[in-house]
C-alpha cells in the first residue's frame, strides 16, 4: 500500500466508526420509545452489556482489523501507519463533534 492508500484507507476507518456510533446513538436514543422506560431488571442490564461488547467488536475491527493483517503479513511499518492515521481521523472527526455541539450550544 501507498501512503495515499493508507490514508484513504484510515479515513473511511474512522468514517465507519461515526457512522457506526452515530447510527448507535440513534438506536439509543428511541429505546425508551421502542421497549418502554421501565426498568426490566436483569435483562436491561445484560442487553447493555451485549450491546457494549458488540460495539467494542465492530469498532474494533474497523480501527484495528486492517493495521492487524498488515502486520501479520509483515508490513509492520504500513500497519503502524494506517493505525497512527485512523487514530488521527478519529481525533478530527471527535473534534468537529465536539466543535458541532459548541455551537448548536
Amino acid at each position: 500500500m501507498n501512503n495515499k492508500q493508507i490514508v484513504k484507507k484510515g479515513i473511511i476507518n474512522s468514517l465507519g466508526v461515526l457512522v457506526y456510533v452515530f447510527l448507535l446513538s440513534l438506536f439509543m436514543s428511541q429505546a425508551n420509545n421502542w421497549f418502554g422506560a421501565k426498568d426490566q431488571d436483569i435483562i436491561t442490564p445484560v442487553a447493555v452489556l451485549m450491546l457494549f461488547i458488540f460495539s467494542a467488536l465492530i469498532t474494533g475491527g474497523l480501527v484495528l482489523g486492517n493495521p492487524l493483517v498488515l502486520y501479520l503479513d509483515g508490513k509492520r511499518k504500513e500497519a503502524i501507519r494506517l493505525l497512527f492515521i485512523t487514530g488521527i481521523s478519529l481525533f478530527v472527526l471527535m473534534s468537529i463533534v465536539f466543535i458541532v455541539l459548541l455551537l448548536l450550544k
